[in-house]
């Protein structure tokens, strides 16, 4: 029998978002990063385009969306960092340590994410900057780009930088103002790069390969990587969506607020797949190289650094200032990624250690770095060793837990009380008929199915 129910945590002031879109904008810079730029397109090309759209848009909303308002709603009910959220859950004592331990895991992951993220950040930025030294400083801008480890480790050093500043600010003067700028910035340079590559020849065959599916290709396979990108393309399973929960105000919906920041995170995948498929096309048409005579993606790794600058190449005058654009775009996504990755364990340090934001920030970064140094020094081995660890592994397992705790281990009573808050009645809505349910045998089996498959299958 359950023991007596969990505090929530109160002693420390939860100085939260100032808006609701300020959340949302917040939220959905966490779950857009280079998984909806990179990621996104690069399936696309490979499973058939439009199908994988289609079944992509479809999943993002029918286990995503429930998954996402779980780790929202354990974070707001716990009014605190992850780790603290967790511990306190469960209704019964004994399952504390178990869910204790779990948030820990994921907090020293997304740590991990962040180092490696780092490093591909710090790539983008080198990136970004190299066409603006290209005239008057040709070896800089040679320096910017060459794949060498001290040009990796200065430009992660100047992108960790650049995420510790803003999260220094906190969560409505740095989060919040920083989410409120670079989002409407990312959607705009989607925007300005779709508009320049649709004038291109080829980028009418690659909108209709985007745009028209063919149903044939619906198979095992692409449901299976539509199922994996849409779940893990919400920065689930890593605390991220915890942390921003605990800042949300009480009154918000959380289903509601929920489905904006998937829309957003959905929509913008769709964005970047409308300017990567025709600029593929595009590039084909050129003559670069995009699929390999079995009909799989060329380089679908190396994409963003070797087939789109070949393109931008092709396209004189105009490619300096493409480049640009187009580099700028994917160093935003990152850095709206990493804001949400270093606030985790800042939250936890300052919360559970008593550290002021700044010196918690500093510690993370200083350990994040000597990660960085780790991995840049052994290259081959590590870099991929790290992400799969993270991202193939620690993240589905987290996020199928998460989904178990909010399904098993928090009462129903406790759950419509949290999400009653912001939704009075909301327990005669067909969401509480289904999502209560949904949550503690859909999801966990779905994400089951996913590990699975692709570990074992």
């Amino acid at each position: 029998m359950p023991s007596d129910l969990p505090e929530q945590s109160t002693s420390i002031p939860r100085f939260g978002f100032s808006t609701r879109i300020g959340f949302v904008l917040a939220a959905a810079g966490s779950a857009v990063g280079l998984g909806n730029i990179w990621s996104f397109p690069a399936q696309v090309a490979e499973n058939g385009g439009a199908a994988f759209v289609l079944v992509y848009l479809v999943l993002s909303l029918v286990l995503a969306y429930p998954a996402l308002v779980a780790e929202l709603m354990i974070g707001r009910y716990g009014q605190s960092n992850p780790v603290s959220a967790l511990e306190n859950l469960p209704e019964d004592r004994l399952w504390r340590p178990v869910t204790k331990v779990t948030a820990i895991i994921a907090v020293l992951m997304i740590c991990l994410i962040f180092s490696f993220y780092s490093i591909v950040g710090g790539w983008l930025a080198g990136y970004t900057l190299a066409p603006l030294f290209e005239s008057a400083m040709p070896d800089t801008a040679s320096w910017l780009k060459t794949f060498a480890p001290t040009r990796n480790f200065v430009l992660a050093v100047a992108f960790i930088g650049l995420t510790l500043a803003i999260v220094n600010g906190g969560v409505q003067k740095g989060i919040e103002r920083w989410s409120a700028r670079l989002m409407p910035l990312l959607v705009l340079l989607l925007i300005v790069l779709i508009v320049a590559v649709m004038t291109q020849e080829g980028a009418e065959e690659g909108l209709q390969h985007y745009l028209i599916p063919d149903f044939n290709r619906i198979n095992g396979s692409l449901i299976l990587s539509a199922l994996g990108q849409s779940f893990f393309s919400i920065s689930l399973g890593v605390g991220a969506m915890m942390v921003y929960g605990s800042y949300l105000k009480r009154d918000a919906n959380l289903p509601g607020v929920a489905l904006q920041v998937c829309l957003l995170d959905t929509g913008i995948a769709f964005l970047a797949g409308l300017l990567i498929i025709p600029a593929l096309f595009v590039a084909l048409n050129l003559g670069v190289t995009i699929y390999l005579p079995d009909g799989h993606l060329a380089n679908s790794d190396t994409l963003v650094f070797e087939v789109l600058p070949a393109l931008f190449n092709n396209l004189g005058v105009m490619g300096i200032p493409v480049a640009l654009a187009f580099f700028s775009l994917m160093s935003t996504a990152a850095l709206t990624s990493s804001i949400s990755m270093l606030e985790v364990p800042v939250a936890c340090l300052t919360e559970r250690g008593g550290l002021s934001r700044r010196k918690a920030s500093f510690v993370i970064c200083s350990g994040v770095l000597v990660v960085v140094a780790v991995v840049i020094s052994s290259f081959d081995p590590l870099f991929s060793m790290v992400v799969n660890l993270t991202t193939g592994y620690a993240q589905p397992i987290d996020s199928l837990l998460f989904c178990l705790f909010a399904g098993w281990l928090m009462g129903r009573d406790r759950k419509l009380q949290e999400i009653q808050k912001g939704w009075p009645g909301v327990e005669h809505s067909l969401f509480w008929k289904v999502w209560p349910w949904y949550i503690r045998l859909v999801c966990p089996v779905m994400i089951a199915s996913v590990f699975v498959l692709e570990h074992i299958g």
